[in-house]
């Protein structure tokens, strides 16, 4: 027993040690290739999986429209006849062809009509796609920069763990500030650990979003590390926070419309109406017509001779005697009735979603100028006074270290909103459906 137990045991840690290999080789096989912006939009606008697939929609339509206008195959027919019958009444074979009536057009406007809807929805996905690149570019660049930042605090505490091992060498501190400078920056560490797994994650978000089909061991990052430069505003396609906003009521009724998803709910009123005349025309009977070639033996002519001639018919098919298409149409006007209700909702919706995202926009704009005037340039004087001040023996360890810790949050949540500005924005975009627009009114 103890045999086998030790075999798996050596198995186990055989085959760990293959997969910690396998994994490490996967991941040195990976490339980084960095990418600004608009090669990234332009890259997944040509290459993303989903919207080559919404795209085949449209071909899809197109043939549907060919279909629709389609005329129904002709039916060969023969008539043979047996016994007395046959001895008399002539044989044939011929074709039979059924015409409808004030249908095919109906059926082709109606499929036109889902061909328009379906240009409008690669649109929508071709935005949407844009402001999801737009969005986890933005959020990896965020990343990027809290985690430079905590690099930049980790060379403060650097320094300081260094003045506190000098100034102990010197007799000047006791090794309580040594240790407690050790222990904050160990407490950083845990926090880069985590900046770096956000790096990761959002990373893969940013790729996710891209979604291409290329060669799996290239990973995209950003072309920018750190969101504070003011040049990035222009980079991230973001108006600088010093733009005024215009009222709501100046955005709000243009931006109604031209959301492409009010469009597509607008035309689904018109695709219903379409729909109630196909059903409607579904009343009225198609013609078929028949002919064909009709003979007499020989053996069954009166005249002992061949009797060769022709035949002609027409019928009347579908006549709505013992069906009305009643539930059909009573349907048909429901969904009219449907699509308009859900026009209206989108409309009421619409407005409440661009309120939200414009309060928030604003509101980010708000808390970036207060941080930028107000907050972080007297953090960054006050640190390095105390710093400067500690290695002069006028302030204690604890004081800078707490300071220290403040400042890390302060610079940490400034990076958040600024983040939150650019993701705001692009949140803004989306309600709005439009990624030109301009914070300037004679641009409304």
């Amino acid at each position: 027993m103890k045999k086998h137990s030790k075999i798996l045991i050596i198995f186990a840690i055989t085959l760990s040690c293959a997969i910690y290999r396998f994994c490490a080789a996967e991941c040195l096989a990976q490339t980084i290739k960095k990418i600004n912006l608009d090669d990234a939009i332009e890259l997944s606008l040509s290459n993303n999986l989903d919207l080559q697939s919404a795209r085949i929609d449209l071909e899809l339509a197109k043939n549907d429209i060919k279909s629709s206008n389609r005329l129904k195959n002709p039916d060969i027919n023969i008539f043979y006849n047996f016994g007395k019958a046959g001895e008399s009444e002539p044989q044939q074979i011929g074709v039979s062809q059924t015409l409808e009536i004030a249908k095919r057009a109906a059926r082709k406007n109606l499929a036109k009509s889902h061909l328009y809807k379906k240009e409008n929805d690669v649109k929508l996905s071709e935005f949407t796609l844009e402001m999801d690149v737009r969005e986890t570019y933005a959020d990896l660049v965020g990343a990027k920069t809290i985690l430079n930042n905590l690099y930049e605090q980790k060379l403060l505490l650097d320094e300081l763990l260094s003045i506190a091992q000098k100034k102990y060498s010197n007799g000047k501190a006791s090794q309580t500030e040594v240790i407690q400078a050790q222990i904050a920056l160990n407490q950083l560490e845990t926090k880069i650990n985590s900046a770096k797994t956000d790096v990761t994650t959002a990373r893969n978000n940013f790729n996710k979003a891209l979604n291409l089909k290329e060669d799996t061991q290239t990973v995209y990052d950003t072309q920018e590390d750190n969101l504070p430069d003011e040049t990035v505003f222009i980079s991230l396609k973001t108006p600088d926070f010093n733009t005024p906003i215009p009222s709501f009521e100046e955005i709000a009724q243009r931006a109604l419309e031209k959301r492409l998803d009010i469009k597509a709910a607008k035309h689904e009123i018109d695709i219903a109406q379409k729909n109630l005349t196909i059903v409607e025309r579904q009343r009225i009977p198609d013609i078929e017509i028949l002919g064909g070639y009709s003979y007499l033996p020989r053996s069954h002519s009166d005249t002992a001779h061949f009797e060769p001639g022709a035949y002609a018919g027409a019928g009347i098919n579908n006549i709505p005697l013992l069906y009305s298409y009643k539930p059909e149409i009573d349907n048909a006007k429901l969904q009219i009735k449907q699509a308009q209700i859900n026009y209206e909702s989108a409309k009421n919706k619409a407005l409440k979603d661009l309120s939200s995202a414009y309060n928030r926009f604003a509101t980010s704009r708000n808390n970036l100028i207060f941080y930028k005037q107000k907050i972080i340039k007297d953090s960054e004087e006050l640190i390095e006074i105390s710093k400067k001040n500690y290695a002069q023996g006028k302030a204690d360890l604890t004081t800078v270290i707490v300071m220290q810790q403040s400042y890390q949050d302060i610079v940490t949540g400034y990076i958040c909103a600024l983040t939150d500005y650019y993701t705001d924005w692009i949140d803004f975009l989306r309600e709005i459906n439009n990624e030109e627009f301009e914070l300037n009114p004679q641009n409304l």
